[in-house]
């Protein structure tokens, strides 16, 4: 129960992380301090309630050794430095700030790699286990983006002044992202034939035994979620911010149910679709 629990988690602590990186794409000169400060608060909770959750988890297992321990300081050390940024952002002290921030984005990038390759089946080896943390990587980013996205369409609501660029770069970073992150799940896909005999199997399971499941993974994630940001894309050239928002809502809850099907998928077979 602990590993299933643990695989849906993760979710919320790629949540953080991507958000992190989606805050590092409007230029902070552009945007008042008060989207920084609303924003990484919202970001830096799932952070610490991601961190919890796994502490959680943890103490029901007999001790924290190895791994496991390295895993969980490296969220901790993620969150703290978050929760410390945000807290400075109420203060005239910026370059601390910036190094804070980089230090933040580091640590939370290298926390989720390290749990990525925390769920490589020992009997998945070449390519599949080499490229097996990039697709949580990417798809953190895609989260945060479009997380980011949402709430700095709400931002046009206070500052209606705000000129359309922040939002429209935000925008292209979440289909660059989305649609890298669709790409990294077919070579992985693909790779996994090439690699071991158990992850061939898991590949060849996915598409025959788990077959709905994968078809879901797909039809209500990435592909929907490009969809819908050509259409925020043509919303934004009226320009139009409010529907803008309101179709961020609807592509974070395709890029949000995605991603809770692809922990299905990595529970049920191994691979980090």
């Amino acid at each position: 129960m602990s590993r299933f629990s643990e695989c849906f988690f993760l979710v919320f602590g790629q949540l953080a992380v991507g958000g992190a990186l989606g805050l590092a794409v409007p230029p902070f000169h552009v945007l008042e301090r008060g989207f920084y400060r609303s924003s990484g608060g919202i970001f830096a909770g799932f952070a610490l309630a991601f961190t919890v959750a796994k502490g959680v988890l943890s103490w029901q297992v007999p001790g924290l050794h190895g791994r496991a321990a390295v895993e969980f300081g490296l969220w901790l050390l993620f969150s703290v430095l978050f929760v410390t940024y945000t807290a400075l952002l109420w203060t005239e002290r910026g370059r601390l700030r910036a190094r804070l921030f980089s230090a933040t984005l580091l640590s939370g990038l290298v926390a989720l790699v390290v749990s990525a390759n925390g769920y490589l089946p020992p009997s998945f080896t070449g390519p599949v286990a080499w490229l097996y943390p990039l697709p949580f990587v990417t798809a953190a980013a895609a989260l945060g983006a479009v997380a980011a996205g949402m709430l700095l369409g709400h931002w046009y609501l206070i500052d209606v002044g705000l000129s359309i660029d922040p939002l429209a770069r935000l925008l292209r970073f979440f289909m660059w992202t989305t649609a890298l992150h669709t790409l990294v799940m077919a070579v992985v896909l693909g790779s996994a034939w090439w690699s071991s005999p158990a992850a061939a199997d898991a590949a060849t399971s996915l598409v025959t035994q788990h077959r709905a499941l994968f078809g879901a993974r797909l039809l209500l994630g990435p592909l929907p979620a490009l969809a819908i940001g050509w259409l925020i894309h043509r919303t934004l050239g009226i320009p139009q911010t409010m529907a803008a928002t309101g179709l961020f809502y609807v592509a974070i809850l395709f890029v949000m149910v995605g991603e809770m099907l692809g922990r299905l998928v990595l529970y049920q077979t191994g691979l980090p679709l």
